[in-house]
Formats: C-alpha cells, structure tokens, sequence
C-alpha cells in the first residue's frame, strides 16, 4: 500500500482524469464512426447507396496521436 503526500494526491488525480478523458474522448470518436458506418450500410441495404465505402475499423494510431495533439494546443 503506498501513503502518497498531498501534492502527489493531486498528481495522482489529475492524470487519473486526464486518462479518463482521453478514453471517453477516444470512445466517443469511435462510436461515432460506428454509427456512420451502420448508416451507410443500411442505406445500401435499401438500395440508397450503391456501395458502402465507409469503413468501420477503429481509429488508427496516428491519427489519434494527430487528433490529441490539435487537441492540446
């Protein structure tokens, strides 16, 4: 069990909800290209679209780094 001083507390809980945000952040970003993907699928379903081009993978490494980093300034 570690007793951190209340400066590290602080530390501690900053970062904790930093992390946090970043995860929701990111989880939002990836919902939302999911829903567009189901979207589109299902416009081609009904015949809407021709073809559904979208792609629904997840978000790729390099351009959550680029994301956060426009974020931050």
């Amino acid at each position: 069990r570690i007793y951190p001083t209340k400066e590290q507390l602080v530390l501690i809980n900053k970062t904790i909800g930093c992390s946090r945000f970043v995860f929701n952040f990111f989880l939002g970003k990836q919902k939302e290209k999911d829903a567009y993907w189901c979207i589109c699928e299902e416009m081609k379903q009904n015949g809407q679209l021709p073809s559904n081009e979208w792609k629904g993978s997840f978000l790729d490494k390099y351009a959550r780094r680029m994301l956060l980093s426009s974020l931050c300034h």
